[in-house]
Formats: C-alpha cells, structure tokens, sequence
C-alpha cells in the first residue's frame, strides 16, 4: 500500500509540473515577455549610480519610507513627552534627550519586536504549512525549488561559500533568514523591556512612587500589554493577506498570483 500510494503521489505531482510547465510558458509568452524586455531595456540605458536606483528601487523605497516614518515618530513623539513634562509640572526636554528617554526607547523597540516576530514566525511557518490558493504559500502538488537538499548543489561553481563547504555552515545558512529575523526580534524584545521600564520609572518618580528592575518590569501586565497588542496585529495582518490573495489580485506584484489565475492555484 505504501509502495502504491507513493506511486500515485508522483504521478500526480509529475502531472501538476507539467501544468504549471505549460501554464508558465502561456503566462510569460505575450505582454509577460513584453514587460520583461521593457525592463531590461532600461536597465541596458542605465549606468552607475542610476542602474543601482534602478535595481535596488524597492529596498531603497522602503527604507526611505521607513526614514520618513521614523522621523515622524521622533518628532511627534518628542512633542507628546514635552506635553506630559508639563502637565507634571517638569521642565522639557530637548531631542537627544528624548531620544535617550525610557518613552522613545519602549515604543520603538514594542514595534520592531512585533515585526521581527511576525516575519521570523512566518518565514518559519511557510516551510511546512500550506493554504491552498494563496500566493503566499508553497505549492501543494508542484514540486519547490526551496524544497531541493543544498548538498545536491555542492559542485555548483556558483553556489554561495556555505553550501559548497557543507558541515555547520551550511546548516547554520540553511535556516539563516529565520535565526537573524528571531534574533533581531529576542534583542528588540530585550531592548523593549529596558525602555518600558526606564519609562515606567519615570513615571513613578513623577508621582513619588518606588522604581523597578527591568526584570521585574517584564513580569508586568503592563508590558505584556504592550507586546500582545502589536503581536495580534501583526498576525492579523499576515492572516488577512493569505487569505486575500486566494481571491484577490494586483497585476505586477510578485506578492499576488497572475491575474489570470484560478482561486484554486497555490503559490506565485
């Protein structure tokens, strides 16, 4: 029975290769193709500093996105703190030094914690469960190139250092994007907890209350608080996108399926 039911699990799979084969051919034949040349003509017209515009346009948008963004924080944010000195009859402080207060050190690290958890879980996630019809999710039937042993490509010249070495550095790059993205979020988690409770202790000075540790702090409803209701978001929202993009669409995106495909077809 094993034998028969994994004879008939690779058949079915050789059948679905060879429908996204020929649905990938279809695809990336008329203006699929069309937009491709397009884009490499203007790579071919860009030299130097606007060719690197141009091919890193997307991290470069973010990260100006991002720039903006976060310079909005510090100055909003400065403006609020001046406002809560005053109605405690203290004195305001100036940019640095809100920059270096416990209230700009715990909001900034509470957001980032979130984030770098939501994608360390879903990147993690995405590796062994699948939602049929979602672009965000590996195919079901069609075999993965992220799915190939990297020893299979030891030979290839053009394979990065570790997969050629093998041992430890390869099983250490194998889960590489994970382990830096849940680092990134156990330092914004531990840097949260400094900021909430320098913060905290501000506040109970201002009303002539005792100061806590950091690990005390971290054992509060307060900033349990903190971190479930910016976690919650964050899974909400990769939720909300994996099931939209069964039935919804945008022309272009790597992040949707093609317009043309059907409801039912997993993955990009």
């Amino acid at each position: 029975m094993t034998t028969n039911a994994r004879g008939r699990a690779r058949k079915r799979v050789d059948r679905a290769i060879r429908k996204e084969q020929q649905q990938e051919k279809e695809r990336t034949a008329g203006s699929a193709k069309d937009a491709a040349v397009s884009r490499v003509e203007k790579i071919e017209k860009r030299t130097g500093f606007r060719r690197f515009l141009f091919e890193n346009s997307l991290s470069l948008a973010a990260l100006t996105l991002f720039a903006f963004s976060f310079v909005g924080q510090v100055v909003a944010g400065h403006r609020t703190h001046n406002e809560d000195l005053r109605a405690h009859a203290e004195a305001p402080i100036g940019i640095g030094g809100y920059l270096r207060s416990g209230a700009f050190v715990e909001a900034t690290a509470e957001n980032w914690e979130s984030e770098f958890l939501q994608m360390g879980l879903f990147v993690l996630l995405t590796a062994f469960l699948y939602q049929r019809g979602s672009s965000e999710s590996k195919r079901l039937e069609e075999a993965e190139a992220v799915d190939q042993d990297p020893s299979e490509a030891r030979d290839d010249p053009e394979a990065p250092w570790p997969v050629r070495h093998g041992g430890l550095p390869l099983m250490l790059y194998k889960h590489s994007l994970s382990l830096t993205l849940l680092s990134l979020f156990v330092v914004s988690f531990v840097v949260h907890a400094i900021g909430g409770a320098m913060d905290y202790n501000d506040e109970q000075r201002q009303h002539g209350e005792p100061t806590i540790s950091t690990l005390a702090y971290a054992a509060t409803s307060r900033f349990w608080f903190e971190s479930f209701q910016n976690w919650q978001s964050e899974f909400f929202s990769v939720g909300v996108l994996v099931l939209l993009s069964i039935w919804l669409r945008e022309r272009g995106s790597p992040q949707s399926k093609p317009v043309a495909a059907s409801t039912d077809e997993t993955g990009e």
